[in-house]
Parts: C-alpha cells; sequence; structure tokens
C-alpha cells in the first residue's frame, strides 16, 4: 500500500533529481517485468492482473489496456493521496505504457526456463513498485481503492487486495493452463515477498 500524505510530512523530502532518477529506474525494471510477463503469457495480481486478463480476452494491445484501466484510479488517487501523488502515478503509467509497446522493437525474448521467468518478474516488478512508492507514486490502481473501502466500511485494505488478487487467479484459471497458472502464482508471491521485506518505514525514512 501506497504511504499517506499525513504520515510523509515529518519526513525528509526527495529533490526533483531523486525523484526522476528513482522514477526512471522504477518505469525501467518495472517494463523488463512486463515484457517478460506478456511474453511468458503469465498474469499476476492488482491492476497488471487485470489489465493482462482485459487483453487476453479482448485481444487488445496490453500497453494500452494496462494504461487505459489505471486511468479510473487516478482521480481517487487525486483525493485520497493528494495532487503530487496522482500526477507523478499519471506519469509512471504513461511511460510505462509506452516502454512496454516499444520494448519488443527493442528486446527480443527466446526461451526462458518457466521458473526463472517467474521469479525474475517478481523481482524486477517488486523493486520497481519499491522505487515507485519511495518516490511518491505508485503504478496505479487498486490499492487506492481498497483503501477508500477501508475508510467507508472498515474492512480492511490488505484483507480487500489479496480478494482482489484471488478472483483474478481464479478468473485466469478459466483461460489459462495450470502450468502457466502456477508459474504465475510464483511470480506473484515473489513480487508480494520482497514488497513485504524491504518496504518497511524504520529502513527507509525519505518521501
Amino acid at each position: 500500500m501506497p504511504d499517506r500524505p499525513d504520515q510523509l510530512s515529518d519526513r525528509p523530502r526527495h529533490s526533483a533529481v531523486d525523484d526522476a532518477q528513482g522514477i526512471g529506474f522504477g518505469v525501467i525494471m518495472a517494463g523488463c517485468g512486463m515484457h517478460i510477463l506478456t511474453h511468458m503469457g503469465f498474469v499476476t495480481g492488482q491492476t497488471t492482473g487485470l489489465a493482462v486478463l482485459i487483453a487476453h480476452v479482448s485481444g487488445l494491445p496490453f500497453p494500452a489496456v494496462y494504461f487505459a484501466v489505471t486511468l479510473p484510479f487516478l482521480g481517487l488517487a487525486w483525493r485520497r493521496m493528494g495532487a503530487r501523488f496522482a500526477l507523478k502515478t499519471l506519469v509512471i503509467t504513461a511511460a510505462l505504457s509506452a516502454l512496454v509497446a516499444v520494448l519488443p522493437n527493442w528486446i527480443e525474448l527466446g526461451r526462458i526456463e518457466p521458473v526463472v521467468a517467474a521469479v525474475l518478474f517478481g523481482l524486477l516488478f517488486g523493486i520497481a513498485a519499491l522505487a515507485a512508492i519511495r518516490h511518491g507514486g505508485s503504478f496505479g490502481g487498486l490499492s487506492v481503492l481498497w483503501i477508500e473501502l477501508q475508510d467507508r466500511t472498515g474492512f480492511p485494505a490488505g484483507h480487500a487486495q489479496l480478494l482482489s488478487d484471488v478472483a483474478i487467479f481464479a478468473l485466469a484459471a478459466l483461460i489459462l493452463p495450470l502450468d502457466t497458472l502456477a508459474y504465475s502464482f510464483l511470480g506473484a508471491a515473489v513480487f508480494s515477498l520482497f514488497l513485504a521485506v524491504n518496504h518497511r518505514r524504520d529502513r527507509y525514512i525519505a518521501a
């Protein structure tokens, strides 16, 4: 989950250069991770997973679907997390969508052992998400909605996010082979574990 603005007010701030290099790094790592994800036909949780399923069913290009799926959440992000967070998220998702669209022209992937691909995706997207969070943005989507749900109903945002991921994988089970689904779950688990270990406020205090 992204940090709330009131949790960041007393922290040292990143400079514009800090944010640019951190966000740029995150976009490149996420782009490489998504390139592996789509090359292998994997799915994952959260907004990216939802976009993968929509692209798979509709036949539309994944980068365009990913950007379109993130857009409805930007207004909510603006209201909940502030203009700075929402604008950075818009820049991140637009840049990532563009990068994922052109990467196949720059990097042609061949055979990758599925276990290796799953671990690589999880690590690449994990470090990318961490970079985006630490520089005041995100890769868009559902987590902000679950924060809103928690504030309105008291239902824990973490539980809502877990349930949404379960629903995405349940839908994926209807259209993906079992082995692809298993490798996809491995990638999602590596991503979640990476964030759980590394996204700690006591280890990184800048905002």
